[in-house]
């Protein structure tokens, strides 16, 4: 056997050890939490000292294949390899270990005490070490080291100057309970178990889609639907990421299951590749904060808050429309930019022939849509997230027979939980260190000092503390998935947010829209820079045209944490009133038309740098609180945008007539 065929046997292997175990994270997640709606909320047929650690555990199993050091290093440092593999086995062996006696010592706590010592601290301490390297290996160096910077915090903390010194602990006894065996903080702790058996079926849900066809056959109707529009392609790319990002709860997941096929479109359409990307990237982005589903994060959301599950859905609404109204709107305006006019039918465009919508497609909606709204109406049912996402999940699995592709081959439903099982187990790599993060600022109780800092700067300024909380969630979150960056993010902020009269849920969407924005923000766009490697544009260009597109999104939290009447639901801290939620509304719109335009450049014309600098500031004062300075503020800026048109058409009639 020559070393060529050796490396493809080599490959296969990893290849379908990856997929077996992926496998089995899905069905043992299935298993455990079918029946939990039924027996025991949240525990399923297993203990959860057994469930945590063994869905752990396979993970870790599949991420090691997966993204394993001797693999990488025999490509990259050739003399390195056996390094690599030693690597391998070390973490495999130290959390294989790590785990096994998270399970022995919890159980054994469950009729007795247990008396945590060196060699505990020594469990917990590499068990961290181990999963905070497997989280850089997975997902980039931003979270691996925010996790590294809080574990030497909690081991220093006692020599820290000023506010921020801890009292001194007992090193054994303490880092052994906090870290690691504990069912309601550290790394196998609460979050974990969330994510577990909560946001599970979310997960498998969004690979489901992605893998049976519901999705392909979305953007294919949604190109159809908007084909009228200048945008075309650019309006069905944020129409179909809309509904499939709020499935899939991940910015690059949707960027890469919708951006292949959406962004040659829209190129071809005539728009930049930078602009293609960042729109795409923009649009996928926000699916996170779309309800119905709105990804993990909001599950986590209800968890965390204790604020059902439909009433957050209802306050996250109004917003998630706003702001892609602002993304219909920034298409528009590069449209007319570009000079692109519609296309009335699909025939006329470079469409591949692949793309042409066909009765196939209409039934494979039913893929998309029923899943949706079996949540919906579990959620009205009473049902917990998580069973709703179970019962959808049910339904979905026989409803995929109806596209032919799964009839022909049956294997894509393995093949789609497979999937949902990979994503799921590099997902547990950050929640894991999360936990860590968790767990340091529950023993140290650094959330309290920050709140202090915090307050020291802002004094008692609204406006200047979520100043402070927004530019911090955005630099906490580079690089970070949405879920582990907006709960590391809340868990140190929302004390300081909350502090100044902030009801608890803004404070959260608060947070949880900086997260998601944190994936189109120059210099880590990640949602970004992944549109832009399938459109071949400059990636840091792309990432400036998507958070330019997406300025709104930076906007509307601002909105809802000056006037939570929009959020509809009494936990957002105010009675809802018709009046007020009219006169924020009908203003919001005037917002989204001046940002929008202003973001490009253009409305009925190129516009100067001063008038760009006009809407903005308009932007700005029409959503200030006093009625005074907004309403006149908005009466000026119609008063300017009709002027605006009026001087338009009144240049474009001089320029017929001199013709």
């Amino acid at each position: 056997m020559n070393n060529g065929t050796q490396a493809g046997v080599k490959a296969d292997w990893r290849q379908n050890s990856i997929y077996l175990v992926s496998l089995v994270v899905a069905f043992v997640g299935l298993i455990n939490s079918y029946p939990s709606y039924w027996i025991v909320p949240r525990m399923g047929p297993f203990a959860p000292e057994i469930v945590r650690p063994l869905m752990l555990g396979a993970a870790v199993l599949v991420v090691t294949l997966k993204f394993s050091f001797a693999v990488g290093w025999a490509k990259t440092r050739p003399s390195l390899k056996n390094t690599g593999l030693a690597i391998d086995l070390l973490i495999l062996t130290v959390l294989t270990f790590a785990l096994w006696r998270f399970s022995v010592d919890m159980l054994e706590m469950v009729d007795s005490m247990v008396i945590f010592d060196g060699s505990h601290a020594a469990i917990a301490l590499t068990a961290s070490a181990a999963f905070i390297t497997l989280c850089w290996r997975v997902w980039g160096a931003a979270l691996a080291i925010v996790g590294m910077v809080i574990l030497f915090y909690y081991f220093t903390g006692p020599y820290w100057p000023g506010i921020f010194r801890t009292a001194p602990f007992d090193i054994l006894s303490a880092s052994a309970e906090d870290l690691w065996f504990n069912l309601g903080e550290g790394v196998v702790g609460g979050i974990t178990a969330i994510l577990i058996f909560t946001a599970f079926p979310f997960v498998l849900l969004g690979a489901m889609l992605e893998r049976t066809g519901g999705a392909r056959s979305l953007i294919k109707i949604a190109f159809l639907l908007t084909r009228r529009l200048r945008g075309g392609p650019a309006h069905a790319a944020i129409v179909s990421s809309a509904l499939f990002g709020t499935m899939s709860g991940g910015a690059v997941t949707n960027v890469l299951a919708t951006g292949v096929i959406t962004i040659p479109m829209i190129i071809r359409r005539g728009f930049h590749r930078a602009f293609a990307g960042g729109v795409e990237a923009t649009a996928s982005s926000a699916g996170q904060i779309m309800p119905p589903v709105m990804g993990a994060a909001a599950f986590v959301m209800a968890d965390l808050t204790e604020i059902p599950y439909v009433h957050i859905l209802i306050a996250a609404l109004i917003p998630a429309l706003a702001y892609y109204a602002s993304l219909f709107a920034s298409v528009v305006f590069e449209s007319r930019r570009l000079g692109i006019e519609a296309v009335a039918d699909l025939s006329d465009t470079e469409t591949d022939a692949d793309l042409v919508v066909h009765r196939q497609d209409y039934y494979n909606l039913i893929l998309v849509f029923v899943p949706i709204a079996t949540v919906v109406v579990a959620l009205l049912y009473g049902f917990s997230p998580a069973g709703a996402g179970n019962i959808a999940l049910t339904v979905l699995i026989p409803l995929s027979f109806l596209n032919p592709e799964v009839r022909k081959t049956p294997i894509l439903i393995l093949n789609a939980l497979a999937n949902g099982g990979r994503q799921f187990s590099e997902l547990l790599m950050s929640v894991a260190v999360v936990g860590i993060i968790v767990a340091v600022l529950a023993a140290t109780g650094l959330p309290n000092d920050f709140t202090l800092l915090v307050g020291g700067a802002a004094g008692t300024s609204l406006v200047f503390t979520l100043m402070i909380a927004a530019v911090a969630a955005l630099m906490l979150s580079m690089g970070v998935p949405t879920l582990p960056a907006y709960l590391t993010v809340i868990l140190i902020l929302g004390p300081s947010i909350t502090e100044l009269g902030i009801s608890v849920l803004v404070a959260h969407l608060f947070v949880l829209y900086y997260s998601v924005a944190s994936s189109i923000t120059p210099p880590v766009a990640i949602a970004a820079y992944a549109a832009a490697s399938i459109a071949g544009g400059p990636p840091m260009l792309t990432a400036v045209y998507a958070m330019r597109i997406g300025l709104v999104k930076f906007v509307v939290p601002f909105v809802f944490a000056f006037y939570p009447v929009i959020l509809i639901v009494e936990e957002s801290g105010t009675q809802f009133e018709w009046l007020p939620f009219i006169s924020i509304m009908s203003r919001l719109l005037v917002v989204i038309y001046l940002v929008s335009s202003a973001v490009i450049g253009f409305d009925q014309r190129r516009l100067p740098i001063w008038e760009i600098v006009v809407r903005l500031l308009l932007g700005v004062l029409i959503i200030i609180t006093d009625p005074l300075i907004h309403w006149s503020a908005t009466a000026f800026a119609i008063s300017f945008l009709a002027w605006h048109v009026l001087a338009f058409r009144q240049t474009e009639t001089a320029e017929n007539s001199a013709h």
